[in-house]
């Protein structure tokens, strides 16, 4: 046996004439593929091609946790043109193209994450096994980066996995799991981790397959078969595409015109246009913003809540109230973060509930066989629940997430101090109340602390974390160690009425429903900031949250800052009407019929004294309510409310869906210039209302023409 090392690629050649490659980026956590490694693959590649005792050659990873996740980004952000960009996916395609010419069968071996060029190079291979693992998933994310597959994954997946499955993967950018992959034809075996190797050598030593994607079924065969039938699928893609993206995203667009000319035209043509198209979509904003993005919550993710301080393990959690948010945060606790959580209520129909969330969502998944019921049962086995403080006494954070009542949440500051130990956390999930109230007789202040989900959890990706004056260093790093273990990025906020997320959104709302009163038709707002780039639009958003619930957050902004919160009175008539929203199907919306929540319910507008009519653009409508989101945002970095501009944009996407591929609220504002924000805001003040002023600190930096980054 005889070894080669070349800094990240190890060759092992063996007796049986089977050679292991093994990939493992020295000083990285995982494998990413960079430009340098051409040359060393080159060198490689021609070693086997000259050895007549290598027969075939399988490719594994050094990692213990990853095949290969993808190529190196920051490798993308050094290109200054898009011949650049270009160049280097042809260099990743020239590889790739070598590896799938050679005299030798080659087999990717995949354990953990396959993703982007990590996959690209496995699907370049003539065979792929994988193991049944459930960290193994195989997917080409780049869409979400605002790129495509640059190395031939535009040109080899249509090949394995059919057109529809292969564009599907490419336009949302998830990932398949080892069976899935098995199923749609993008690996070739699924096996125990224990022979990983073992299975991709016997594979290495058969020669290379020829392969077909036969599509199933005869509306399969008609429409990946013929060239009407795939006409019909290009056009029908292109069409949900603009439905989602609004033309606000190139990428996707790009991904079906590649697709369909390497289809047409051949796997050259194909190339050609992939690696012309990645060379363009590195260079748009809308990926620049997409990949600060990455960039920023991969460095949060390394960060602690206060530098130099160790945050201390979390064994035992409690969480009080087992309403909607009190069952989201036990499921993600005991689904992501592993630990053992006891849910407190004063009903038992509470805890019930409670545990129904959990239930109902790991069943899911159970019925779409992404988990085993044995793992269900496991983590449905760390939920139990009590209706006192017993089993709590040994807890390390106590979540409550009672009713929005500063009286009822100090009772439990008060019990938790006098049932558990010294060290437990309290963390509130207020989303409104100041933090200081609620610790404001607490013996322990120093271990209160707010801990703000969003609806639902288990899908909305922030938590804020809310420090008071008293709050301890310890406390603060220890629940931001806490919530990323639930898989949230936390973002540290100054203590004050809202917060961050919710303070910059109710200004925001407040406009959208100042020009609902004068006349604006509710579907007019929502699609003009739908266009803008918001996930749904500010009046269906209360619908979806709850008018109560969106309402109530005001009276306490007002307190704390004065006019510019002041709501249209509207909303009292909508709420003494009953209407709640979704919640209880009755709102701005329609939610009785076949459609429901589809279209205005046309009674709120009587009910409010006006007759609607359009009088005011789209991009007049998103600009009063976008500018209001972004003076609040200028204050709260100014006040200290946020850390930085990064935190207040990260805060801003995840929160409340702040159209990423504008890079969040200061990107926006750095991207339009100061002075430009300042001038329209003026313009409003003197047109519209007075609320519209800009904050000092944005007519500072226009004076001075800074910018937030």
């Amino acid at each position: 046996m005889t070894e080669q090392t070349q800094s990240a690629f190890t060759l092992t050649k063996q007796d049986n004439g089977i050679a292991i490659l093994t990939m493992d980026v020295p000083g990285e956590s995982m494998n990413t593929l960079k430009a340098a490694f051409g040359e060393e693959m080159t060198v490689l590649l021609d070693e086997i091609e000259n050895d007549s005792s290598i027969k075939g050659v399988v490719l594994v990873s050094g990692k213990d946790n990853s095949f290969v996740a993808g190529a190196d980004i920051t490798m993308l952000d050094a290109c200054s043109t898009a011949d650049e960009a270009m160049a280097l996916a042809k260099g990743g395609q020239d590889i790739f193209n070598r590896i799938e010419n050679m005299r030798q069968t080659f087999v990717a071996a995949i354990h953990g994450p396959a993703l982007g060029g990590g996959l690209e190079l496995a699907m370049a291979c003539h065979y792929r096994i994988c193991t049944e693992s459930s960290a193994t998933q195989l997917g080409l994310p780049e869409v979400q980066l605002g790129l495509l597959p640059g190395s031939g994954g535009t040109q080899r997946l249509p090949k394995l996995a059919g057109i529809q499955q292969a564009i599907k993967m490419m336009l949302t950018g998830s990932s398949v799991r080892a069976k899935q992959a098995k199923k749609y034809g993008i690996v070739d075996d699924v096996v125990p981790r224990s022979v990983l190797v073992d299975v991709a050598s016997q594979f290495a030593g058969k020669s290379k397959p020829s392969r077909k994607a036969e599509p199933k079924g005869l509306v399969n065969k008609f429409l990946e078969g013929t060239a009407p039938g795939r006409n019909i699928v290009f056009k029908k893609a292109g069409e949900q595409t603009q439905a989602k993206t609004r033309g606000n995203y190139p990428a996707p667009q790009q991904i079906l015109d590649v697709v369909a000319i390497g289809i047409n035209k051949g796997m050259q043509a194909g190339l050609e246009a992939e690696a012309k198209a990645f060379g363009q979509l590195v260079m748009t904003p809308e990926s620049k913003q997409l990949r600060q993005i990455f960039f920023a919550t991969t460095a949060m993710k390394k960060e602690s809540g206060v530098a130099d301080v160790a945050p201390e393990k979390v064994n035992k959690v409690g969480v009080l109230g087992g309403g909607l948010m009190g069952g989201g945060i036990a499921y993600v606790t005991a689904t992501k973060a592993g630990v053992p959580v006891r849910i407190k209520d004063i009903q038992p129909a509470g805890i019930a509930n409670a545990m129904k969330y959990s239930y109902d969502l790991l069943n899911k998944k159970v019925k779409r066989r992404f988990m085993r019921k044995s793992e269900m049962q496991k983590q449905m086995a760390l939920l139990t629940g009590t209706l006192d403080y017993s089993g709590l006494q040994d807890a390390d954070i106590i979540v409550e997430a009672v009713f929005e009542d500063v009286g009822l949440k100090r009772k439990m500051v008060a019990d938790v101090e006098q049932g558990c130990k010294a060290e437990t956390i309290f963390a509130s999930n207020t989303s409104s109340i100041p933090i200081a109230e609620i610790a404001a007789e607490a013996e322990r202040p120093e271990n209160v602390i707010g801990l703000h989900y969003f609806s639902p959890v288990d899908k909305m990706p922030l938590a804020e974390v809310i420090a008071h004056e008293k709050t301890s260093d310890q406390t603060i790093s220890t629940t931001v160690e806490f919530a990323k273990k639930q898989g949230k990025t936390p973002v540290v906020v100054k203590d004050g009425a809202g917060f961050y997320v919710n303070r910059i959104l109710a200004p925001y709302m407040n406009e959208a429903a100042s020009l609902i009163l004068a006349g604006e038709p509710i579907d007019h707002i929502d699609k003009a900031l739908l266009n803008f780039g918001f996930p749904v639009g500010p009046v269906k958003l209360l619908d979806e949250v709850g008018i109560d619930v969106g309402t109530k957050i005001i009276p306490i902004l007002m307190d704390a800052f004065g006019e510019r919160f002041t709501a249209p009175s509207a909303f009292d008539k909508v709420l003494a009407d009953d209407r709640k929203g979704k919640k209880n199907k009755k709102g701005f919306y329609d939610y009785r019929g076949k459609k429901p929540g589809k279209a205005v319910d046309e009674s709120i507008y009587p009910l409010l004294g006006v007759s609607p009519s359009k009088s005011r653009s789209e991009s007049e409508i998103s600009e009063r309510c976008v500018l209001m989101m972004l003076n609040e945002a200028a204050r709260c970095l100014d006040e200290g409310v946020i850390r930085s501009a990064r935190d207040g944009d990260i805060g801003a996407i995840f929160g409340i869906g702040f159209p990423p591929f504008l890079g969040g609220p200061f990107r926006y504002m750095d991207q339009l210039g100061v002075a430009k924000v300042v001038e329209r805001l003026n313009y409003y003040a003197d047109k519209v209302d007075a609320k519209f002023k800009p904050a000092a600190v944005l007519e500072t930096m226009a004076a001075e023409n800074s910018t937030f980054y």
